[in-house]
């Protein structure tokens, strides 16, 4: 005789039943597009990534303050 209440589930319903909030993927979407654009302006082989890097890290920078303001 077990005194646990709780249904048992199995573990990959417990797993996928979490939710993604917006605002967690918009900041992870955002901080690799700043990781991205700063390993672009130090990398020494591509002019073209180089012309690129200050966009793609203003670009990110700009959705983490959007996506910061998104409900959890």
């Amino acid at each position: 005789m077990t005194l646990d209440k709780t249904p048992k589930q199995p573990i990959n319903s417990r797993i996928w039943s979490r939710r993604v909030s917006p605002r967690s993927v918009a900041e992870a979407i955002a901080t690799i597009l700043i990781v991205a654009g700063v390993i672009m302006l130090m990398q020494p082989v591509s002019l073209t990534l180089y012309s690129y890097s200050f966009t793609v890290t203003l670009l990110g920078t700009a959705l983490f303050v959007v996506g910061s303001k998104l409900p959890d």
